[in-house]
């Protein structure tokens, strides 16, 4: 996605300042994952933030949170395989789903999180971002 593509899709959405690079490397090696490419660069330019996008409302957690808030909401436990990166601000997480290629984008409920009540998004962090906005 070109950034005026990306800026067009958050134009309603507060973003923080970018994530210090130093703090994605953190989070990956905490996590002992690779961040997707589309989401690295986002947070290169804002480190999570919240609002629309389309119709959608969509809070999208600091690099600095992401670890910790898998480990209190115990995803390893309910849903191996997920990492989740923020929420639509009410009952529904958004997460990668580290179990396929290309860490596609799904989500899931905070309460009950099972990997039977997985919904597939999108195939990565940038098409996520165009399916809230089409929504």
């Amino acid at each position: 996605m070109t950034p005026s593509g990306r800026e067009r899709l958050l134009e309603r959405f507060n973003r923080n300042p970018p994530a210090a690079p130093e703090s994605v490397h953190l989070a990956e090696a905490e996590a002992h994952l690779r961040l997707p490419v589309g989401y690295s660069e986002f947070m290169r330019g804002a480190n999570g933030g919240e609002g629309f996008v389309g119709k959608a409302y969509v809070i999208l957690w600091r690099v600095e949170e992401l670890v910790p808030l898998n480990q209190a909401y115990e995803v390893a436990e309910y849903a191996p395989g997920l990492f989740l990166f923020g929420s639509d601000g009410g009952g529904e997480a958004f997460a990668f789903d580290t179990r396929a290629d290309g860490k596609p984008v799904a989500s899931v409920p905070f309460v009950g999180m099972d990997l039977n009540l997985v919904s597939p998004i999108a195939p990565d962090f940038d098409a996520f971002l165009e399916a809230l906005a089409a929504s």
